[in-house]
């Protein structure tokens, strides 16, 4: 990514400056928008079985209401209050979807409607620690703002765009006309995955490359050897292992920045001010370490609202607690380190993961069912989050003082995705029975639900998680905490999306070719726009099938 310095922040003179997302014209868009953003993710995860990214929905409604010739709407001519709006839509339609109907239904699913309630007060726990977690964390050595966040560079140009309009706005706009379009077109009845090319165009490219690579081996496996990776297990062993390593190398992260100050201040000499991560070693450590604490303490209101201690002995429910709270942390830090890469996150696949290693280790069903809903409702949030903060952290670029702004306008982005969620809740806690009770049950809880009940029948599951766990640790080892090569890797293997792998590597290829023509200065300026708007495109395509129905 570079670091030009530019005017998109020229207009905020200290941390007073950002607007707050409290304001009235601000809050009440806020609202009206986290309402549409959550249905459309209730809808879309019930018929779809995936979330749509609403920030460019929510960046678009914005700017329109700018326009209008009335005093008070004016002030959304502002690309900082339209952040904070689209912050808001973005968090309400992935906190509704994933965050809470998902962990709600799969208590349904069982047969135990009276775990419903419990499990959507745990669930908003788990949803309000892991957005929490992530405002700590972002802009540190482990989650650095000027990593990709693909779709939060999508949103954040598209705001610039429509601010400064000119030729950005004209490649935005035909890279989103490519992403719309092409969004429709279906080769074999399945729709061409446009955004993974705009992806490519953004992200890292050693980690997209073993993306790319996974994707391609998931979708051939079975026709070019016979072998259906999932029902093997692989792609699961590649990410526990590749999830191990990542694990200790954001440790080793940690304990290595004990003590180095003196380099840091060093390097903040240097380099380009909004190239140093605003969050220091320390401060990343404390925001992990609270973390737990507090999935801890949510999970102790499950277990006691859930019954689990009738279930388990006081010894046996002190591990369940441990193990979820663990489960619920590693699960948001791998989730958000495949989005920040790939723009893609695997949450149902790695709840799967410690679903089947809560299988391993005989947690019955009913505790098993709330372990694995409460490490659900983490993840998703986070990675969304991580995008809004990265599309804010855009358009701050250039403000003065720049690191005192950028921690102002991100709380502020925070204060804004908590509307957001307080409307997802109250949305999910109206709707859920009429959802459930038209059988409209996202796809993820049924799989969670019914291998619960299934249990492992086959030893063979085991073996092969930690057979297959070898190479994605190696992997993940030798491409290093910066690449995250082995957690994508394991991304790929995870995900069966049709012909994503040729538009990846294809992205991939034209990109090494247009840095070559251009200098890498002004291709990343015509690839960040182009793949910008091709993600911003594809989203749309997403939303509007809302309106024909939501089928393919």
């Amino acid at each position: 990514m570079s670091f030009t310095t530019t005017q998109k922040g020229a207009d905020l003179h200290g941390p007073e400056s950002h607007p707050k997302a409290v304001e009235p014209v601000v809050l009440i868009l806020t609202v009206l928008l986290s309402v549409v953003g959550a249905f459309i993710g209730l809808h879309m995860i019930t018929t779809l079985g995936v979330s749509p990214n609403t920030a460019v929905i929510g960046a678009l409604v914005a700017m329109l209401v700018g326009r209008v010739p009335i005093m008070h709407l004016r002030k959304m001519r502002s690309i900082h209050r339209q952040n904070l709006v689209q912050s808001a839509i973005s968090g309400a339609t992935f906190a509704a979807a994933n965050s809470l109907l998902v962990p709600i239904a799969v208590p349904f699913v069982l047969g135990r409607t009276d775990l419903i309630w419990p499990m959507l007060v745990g669930a908003a726990i788990g949803l309000v620690v892991d957005s929490w977690v992530l405002y700590r964390v972002f802009d540190s050595k482990l989650f650095p703002g000027r990593a990709a966040w693909p779709a939060g560079v999508a949103a954040g140009e598209t705001l610039v765009a429509g601010d400064e309009g000119g030729r950005k706005a004209v490649v935005l706009g035909i890279g989103g006309l490519v992403g719309f379009a092409g969004s429709w077109l279906r080769v074999g009845g399945a729709a061409l995955p446009l955004s993974a090319a705009g992806v490519a165009l953004i992200g890292n490219i050693w980690a997209l490359g073993a993306f790319g690579l996974g994707l391609g081996v998931r979708q051939y496996s079975d026709e070019w050897f016979g072998l259906n990776l999932a029902e093997q297990y692989i792609p699961h062993g590649f990410m526990v292992g590749a999830g191990v390593v990542a694990l200790a190398q954001a440790v080793w992260l940690l304990m290595r920045g004990k003590g180095g100050g003196s380099k840091q201040n060093a390097v903040e000499v240097r380099i380009p001010e909004a190239a140093v991560e605003t969050v220091n070693e320390r401060g990343l450590r404390r925001a992990l370490v609270e973390g737990y604490v507090l999935f801890l303490l949510g999970a102790v209101v499950v277990a006691v609202l859930g019954g689990v201690l009738g279930e388990l002995t006081p010894l046996q429910t002190l591990g369940w607690v441990l193990l979820a709270a663990f489960g619920a942390l590693v699960h948001e830090l791998i989730v958000g380190l495949a989005a920040m890469h790939s723009g893609w996150f695997p949450a149902f696949a790695v709840t799967l993961i410690f679903l089947v290693l809560g299988l391993v280790v005989g947690i019955p069903t009913v505790p098993l069912a709330l372990f694995v809903a409460y490490v659900a409702a983490t993840g998703p949030a986070f990675a969304d989050m991580g995008y809004d903060l990265k599309a804010g952290w855009i358009l701050r670029q250039g403000s003065t003082p720049y690191r005192l702004v950028e921690k102002a306008g991100r709380k502020q982005q925070y204060i804004a995705q908590l509307v957001g969620f307080g409307v997802a809740l109250v949305v999910v806690a109206l709707a859920w029975q009429s959802y459930f009770g038209d059988g409209q049950i996202p796809p993820v809880s049924a799989v969670y639900a019914e291998t619960v009940k299934a249990g492992l029948t086959d030893s063979s599951t085991l073996v092969n998680l930690l057979l297959w766990a070898v190479p994605g640790a190696l992997v993940q080892l030798v491409g290093g905490p910066e690449r995250q090569m082995g957690v994508m890797l394991a991304t790929g293997l995870l995900i069966l999306t049709p012909y994503a792998c040729w538009f990846v590597m294809a992205a991939l290829v034209a990109r090494v070719v247009w840095t070559r023509v251009r200098g890498k200065s002004e291709a990343e300026k015509d690839l960040n726009l182009i793949g910008s708007g091709i993600i911003a495109g594809s989203s749309l395509s997403d939303i509007s099938r809302i309106f024909g129905g939501g089928k393919e």
